[in-house]
């Protein structure tokens, strides 16, 4: 009978490399400073060795903080030679870790500051830790009183100190091993599918001869204008229908959309028409009308849609209407596209320069400084830079001798 031999299966090593984990810790300081004066600095001297004066609390990183300044000194062993000034922990805590700054200012406007900082060096021993409430840090031996007292750093009886704590946190951060991901905010489109429902509606809007139904509180929440109108002390007598004068239907519609989808709708949608030139009248009205109803965000959004679309057919209306709105940025735009030497004259024959010439005529002589820089520069560019007039002057106005050739 044979004999059985035990059997060894050996293990193969697993080829993948180990897992590695990492972390990351960061220590920063949070800072915060405090201006405090002494107004009758001579009326506190001989107020008694250790009697101070406190400023106000301030909080930083967290805690409370104060300064304290002792006019006869904090310690005996000083005999009131010498002011003592502290800052001071005067909340709750343990072993709080800060840096500090003291800074006795000069008030002669010479700017001699005496400083005494921890933020501009390092710390041999790392930040100053104050063991529990009433630990404090300062100098006992501040500044002779006598010296002090004779000093640009007291003037009108006034002393100024500014001191800067920061207080010294740190966070451990590791890798996120689990996330949530949270969808974009849709109250918009549910404000608008509201809109459109016309649910709970409690206030029609007649404009142009077409009726519109919305929400006061809606409308109100969202512009000033429509709040004072709706629930001010001059609010209309019948705020159930509100004739609204002097703008057209689409653009009103638009308005509407905008503060209940928070977006520009469709312009084209609106006039029903395939037009560059109609979307750009559809967003002129709708900026006068955001403007009208102090809708800001409208506004720009009006502001922006008009720089993308600037023509030659509609420049000028869009100035006039950047002009009379105060919209600085668009009237910019307008300005330099207006004055490129390729769409000026094609600009000043169009019906939109008329009607801006009448109605901003200051603007026509902006339009001549851009006219002006635009043709200096190209002047410039193509290389005439160096040319002599025949006043013997170059282009920067300087005399210069003539040339005989």
């Amino acid at each position: 009978m044979g004999t059985i031999k035990p059997f060894r299966e050996t293990s193969k090593l697993s080829s993948n490399p180990p897992s590695v984990t990492s972390s990351t810790a960061r220590f920063e300081t949070v800072n915060n400073s405090h201006d405090f004066k002494i107004n009758g600095y001579s009326l506190n001297k001989g107020m008694g060795i250790g009697k101070y004066i406190t400023s106000d609390t301030f909080v930083v990183g967290g805690y409370e903080w104060a300064i304290y300044f002792y006019p006869d000194g904090k310690s005996m062993e000083d005999s009131a030679a010498y002011v003592s000034i502290f800052i001071a922990l005067v909340s709750d805590g343990a072993d709080v870790r800060a840096l500090f700054e003291l800074t006795l200012l000069d008030q002669s406007g010479k700017g001699n500051h005496k400083v005494h900082s921890h933020f501009e060096r390092r710390l041999e021993s790392g930040p100053y830790t104050l063991k529990y409430r009433g630990s404090m840090w300062g100098y006992k031996r501040y500044f002779k009183r006598t010296v002090l007292e004779s000093s640009d750093y007291l003037k009108d009886d006034c002393l100024s100190i500014k001191c800067v704590v920061g207080v010294v946190k740190s966070q451990t951060e590791g890798p996120k091993i689990y996330s949530i991901t949270t969808p974009p905010s849709d109250i918009g489109q549910q404000f608008g599918k509201l809109l459109e429902s016309g649910k709970g509606a409690d206030v029609n809007f007649e404009v142009d001869g077409e009726i519109f139904a919305a929400h006061k509180l809606i409308i109100a929440a969202r512009s000033p204008v429509f709040r004072a109108q709706l629930f001010g002390p001059l609010k209309d007598k019948d705020t159930r229908c509100i004739k609204v004068e002097d703008i057209e239907a689409p653009v009103f519609k638009a308005l509407l959309h905008f503060m209940y989808w928070d977006n520009l709708p469709d312009m084209l949608d609106l006039v029903g028409a395939n037009s560059k030139w109609a979307s750009t009248l559809v967003a002129q009205h709708l900026l006068a009308a955001a403007d009208r109803y102090a809708l800001d965000r409208l506004k720009l959004l009006c502001e922006a849609k008009l720089c993308e679309d600037i023509a030659i057919n509609t420049v000028a209306t869009t100035l006039a209407l950047a002009e009379q709105h105060h919209c600085f940025q668009l009237k910019a735009a307008c300005l330099r596209f207006i004055a490129m030497p390729e769409n000026l004259k094609a600009v000043m024959q169009s019906d939109g320069f008329d009607y801006l010439n009448e109605s901003c005529p200051a603007v026509l002589t902006e339009l001549l400084q851009y006219v002006a820089k635009v043709t200096e520069h190209n002047i410039l560019a193509s290389g005439f830079g160096n040319m002599t007039f025949l006043d013997c002057c170059d282009l920067n106005g300087r005399r210069v001798k003539q040339r005989l050739y």
